[in-house]
């Protein structure tokens, strides 16, 4: 069974960091575009950041220069870096993406995470 985990997520302080990760498991063989959303009390789900395989980035303009995206190939995880968090940022975060596997290729989502900014 394929499923992406996230992980790193919590209560921080407004101006603080995390570090989101988002490990994959089941019998992988390779992983293609992946990307993180968010989802806030009452709100729709939104895109944060797009990653593809070769390393191109891809941001929307409420978290440039604030959030870094990454991934690691060999570990089969992809990051997120929040610096400079603020309480609009407080959302339940996704990892999302394109898994090639022992089950073919699909789009998987991740449980999602708790992310909270507050003093």
């Amino acid at each position: 069974q394929v499923q992406l985990v996230e992980s790193g997520g919590g209560l921080v302080q407004p101006g603080g960091s995390l570090r989101l990760s988002c490990a994959a498991s089941g019998i992988i063989f390779s992983i293609g575009d992946m990307a993180w959303y968010r989802q806030a009390p009452g709100s729709q789900r939104e895109l944060v950041a797009t990653i593809s395989r070769d390393g191109t980035t891809n941001y929307v303009d409420f978290v440039k220069g604030r959030f870094t995206i990454s991934r690691d190939n060999t570990k089969i995880t992809v990051y997120l870096q929040m610096n400079s968090l603020r309480p609009e940022d407080t959302a339940v975060y996704y990892c999302n993406g394109r898994i090639a596997s022992n089950r073919g290729a699909g789009t998987y989502w991740g449980q999602g995470i708790q992310v909270t900014v507050s003093s």
